[in-house]
């Protein structure tokens, strides 16, 4: 069998796909409520009721007045450690409500 010459990863065709659909706003959502998720730990995800991303800004609805309040003070640190998550710079602002 003679192999074709253009071969790509499975990676690279995806993120091909993703592009070439408009895609990647959508998957940036599902991608900074994973990272949120995992960052935060059971702890805060017990109170969490919903994550959604909007034009760079990441609204958090929690349970816990107590729980916004001390997640308030470390805003900026939270921020930084979602977009270190997700190796780019996505997340400007968090909301929390």
């Amino acid at each position: 069998m003679a192999r074709e010459k253009n071969l790509h990863s499975l990676g690279e065709a995806l993120n091909e796909f993703i592009k070439e659909n408009k895609l990647q706003n959508g998957m940036d959502k599902v991608l900074a409520r994973e990272a949120w998720e995992k960052i935060m730990g059971n702890g805060v995800n017990n109170y969490t009721t919903a994550v959604e991303l909007r034009n760079n800004t990441l609204f958090v609805s929690l349970s816990s007045s107590v729980l916004r309040e001390e997640l308030s003070h470390g805003k900026s640190r939270i921020i930084d450690m979602l977009n270190e998550e997700l190796n780019k710079d996505l997340v400007k602002n968090i909301v929390l409500r």
